[in-house]
This record gives C-alpha cells, sequence and structure tokens, in this order.
C-alpha cells in the first residue's frame, strides 16, 4: 500500500483544484443552490464531457476510466473546499458503489454504460428512524411471481427528487438488522414512485423523500439474491461514508484558508488581527484538524480500493471509515465553527461564504452518523473482537 501520490494523482488533484476554482466559484455556488434542482446541467454536462468525472471509478469495460477510490476522494476533496453543486456525490458515491459491489455482470453491463454517459443515480435505504445503518430500511418488498413488490417511504435521499436511476434497499416483513435485505435497481420514473424535494438547512446539496407505493420491480432488477443484500448494503454504505469524509476535508481547508485570508485583510486597533498570537493559535489548531482528518480519509481510500478489489485488507473497511467519518466530521464542524468566530459577527451574514460552510459542515456531520456515532461503532467492533479472542 502506498502512501504518497502518484504523479498521476497529483496531476488529477491539480486538474480538479483548477477546474472548480473556475466552475464553482461563490457567485456559481449560490446561484445553483436557490434552485430545486440543486444544480446547473450545463455544469454537469462540462463535467460529463470535459472532465468524464462520472465515470471516474466504473471499469473500462463498461465506458469507464477504470481508476480507483484513491483518485476519487482526491477530486471529493477539491469537491468539497469549492462547494460544488452537482449529483455527483450521489451519482458516483452511491448508485455507481452500488451497481459495483452488487450487480452481476450483465446487470454492471446494462446501467454502468448509462451511469457513464452523465445519467445522475442515488441510493435510497433511510426511513424514518433517524439511523444510518442497515437497520435504517424500512420499506417493504415482497415476492410477486418472477417480479417484486415494494412499498414504503425513504428519506434524506441525496438528489433522489433529481436522478434518473435508483438503487433502493428493502426488506422481508418481519426482519430487522441487516437480515431480509433485498437491493434493486430501476428507473426512476417507475411507477408507483413519488419524489419530493425536501428543503434542508445546507443547500448546497439537495435531498429529498421518496414513496414507493406498491411498486412493481422486474425480477432482472434484484441485485443478488432476495433477502441475502444486507452486507452488500454495509459496504455500499462504508464506502459512501468515506466519501463523504473526503468532501469534508475539502471543506475543513476551505474554511481554514478563507479564515486566515481574512484574519489577514481585517485590522483592528492599528495592526491586521492576524498578527495577535491567541488567534494565531486557534489557526493552528484549525490546521492540525485538517491534517489530521486529511490522513484518515486517504488511508480509509487506501482500504476501500482493497475492499472492491476483494483483497483481504478489504476485510478493514468498516474500521477504517468510522474513523475517517469521526475525524473529518469533527475537523470540519470545528473548523467551520471557528471561522465564523474569527469572522466576527460578520461571518453569519450572507455576504460571506464561511456560513455556507458551517451549514454543510453540519449537514455532512449528522449525515451517514457524526462522530459520536462512529466512535460507539469502533468501540463495539473492537468488544467483540475481544470477545471473540477471549472465547
Amino acid at each position: 500500500m502506498h502512501f504518497s501520490f502518484s504523479e498521476e494523482q497529483q496531476m488529477i488533484r491539480a486538474t480538479a483544484e483548477a477546474f472548480l476554482a473556475e466552475k464553482s466559484t461563490s457567485a456559481a455556488v449560490r446561484r445553483a443552490m436557490v434552485t430545486e434542482r440543486g444544480y446547473d446541467p450545463q455544469l454537469w454536462q462540462s463535467i460529463c464531457e470535459d472532465m468524464y468525472w462520472q465515470a471516474m471509478t466504473i471499469p473500462e469495460a463498461h465506458g469507464g476510466l477504470g481508476l480507483g477510490y484513491v483518485e476519487l476522494v482526491a477530486t471529493l476533496e477539491q469537491m468539497g473546499r469549492y462547494l460544488l453543486c452537482a449529483p455527483f456525490y450521489a451519482s458516483v458515491c452511491l448508485a455507481t458503489n452500488a451497481l459495483l459491489v452488487a450487480a452481476s455482470e450483465e446487470q454492471k453491463a446494462r446501467y454502468l454504460p448509462q451511469l457513464a454517459a452523465g445519467t445522475t443515480g442515488t441510493l435510497a435505504y433511510t426511513g424514518a428512524s433517524g439511523r444510518w445503518d442497515c437497520s435504517a430500511v424500512e420499506a417493504l418488498a415482497r415476492p410477486e411471481g418472477d417480479n417484486f413488490r415494494i412499498s414504503g417511504r425513504y428519506r434524506y435521499v441525496p438528489d433522489g427528487h433529481t436522478a434518473g436511476l435508483l438503487v433502493v434497499a428493502a426488506r422481508s416483513a418481519g426482519s430487522a438488522g441487516d437480515a431480509g435485505i433485498s437491493l434493486f435497481v430501476l428507473p426512476a420514473e417507475t411507477a408507483g414512485v413519488r419524489r419530493q424535494w425536501l428543503p434542508t438547512m445546507d443547500q448546497t446539496r439537495k435531498q429529498a423523500q421518496l414513496q414507493f407505493e406498491d411498486v412493481l420491480v422486474p425480477g432482472d432488477n434484484l441485485l443478488g439474491e432476495f433477502g441475502q443484500g444486507g452486507p452488500a448494503l454495509a459496504k455500499i454504505i462504508d464506502l459512501a461514508t468515506v466519501a463523504i469524509a473526503a468532501d469534508q476535508v475539502g471543506g475543513a481547508q476551505q474554511a481554514l484558508d478563507s479564515t486566515v485570508a481574512y484574519l489577514q485583510e481585517r485590522v483592528q486597533f492599528g495592526r491586521v488581527i492576524a498578527s495577535y498570537q491567541a488567534l494565531k493559535h486557534k489557526a493552528a489548531d484549525m490546521m492540525v484538524k485538517a491534517e489530521a482528518a486529511r490522513s484518515a480519509v486517504y488511508y480509509a481510500a487506501c482500504i476501500a480500493d482493497e475492499a472492491l478489489a476483494g483483497n483481504p485488507l478489504g476485510e478493514e473497511l468498516a474500521e477504517a471509515a468510522s474513523i475517517a467519518k469521526a475525524y473529518c466530521s469533527d475537523a470540519y464542524f470545528f473548523n467551520a465553527g471557528c471561522g465564523i468566530q474569527l469572522h466576527g459577527g460578520v461571518g453569519f451574514t450572507a455576504e460571506y461564504d464561511i456560513q455556507l460552510y458551517f451549514k454543510r459542515a453540519k449537514s455532512t456531520e449528522t449525515f451517514l452518523g457524526n462522530g459520536a456515532w462512529h466512535r460507539e461503532r469502533l468501540a463495539r467492533a473492537l468488544l467483540d473482537r475481544e470477545a471473540e479472542v477471549v472465547a
């Protein structure tokens, strides 16, 4: 396992930074976030045609670039830094990952080229319980001949109201936890699917509620075996967790950079406030948070590559994902909160972008579990491991 960027990875990261600095400006973000769609279709088209990022992790055999999770995380970090408003996370880190993990070769050949061509997608699995693991699945699926019927409601679905392709999880009646879960892929316009945009505090990433009313799904749309999709869903969630942590690292870094820039401009009592030692100490704390989070997320990206390749080290994915999410959630919220304070009263105003990062920090902290939730998950895993050793 390598812990330094290759020349190709450095080029990918630099290219992403340059493109997003030009295209995802503060003005562009503010224009997109006030729309119900939540992104500029022309920008998404440019991403798909000029950068081909939507096909980054799709194998070359299915029209993709065949790159790994480290390259994806490097790109997501820059997207978080520039608050990109686009269906990239939902399409690549949810829908594409779900197909890579759970789909058969025939299903991959059918759906991955669609995503590579720019069709948007997402994953829906959470109900209203507030949980983020497999136990969050509340929708029910039942066999009906060679087909299936799905009924239930999904909440907190990223870009669910605009996605063209849905991957959904549903469970058999009477099941709980990760048992009895099945995964399905279907067009968003399938009869019986109702979608509604859910306004949230963070306007830069849209969420939706989906209502399935006795939706008929063909048997060919089942991913894997009926009732046996729990382990696949858990892996998909962990991969998505690493991806959102990368977004958080980029935001934490930008919160630091923009705050330091402000401190170097603001003059108080005849001197720039960046010269005050107390503020230097706070900026140093912010830098330590960002660097620790970055180390955690890139290690998790390496583990994600191993997991997707089916290698033994990939068994550490759940642990690495929780470590990354815990560090990155805390770092982003800390840096954005400190940024608000160090900007003074104006930090809360719409004029300054730091308040946008503060809102994104809070929304990404709660999405897929906050730091406390993941630390508890790690503790349970360690205790279970010790119990096995003792036994």
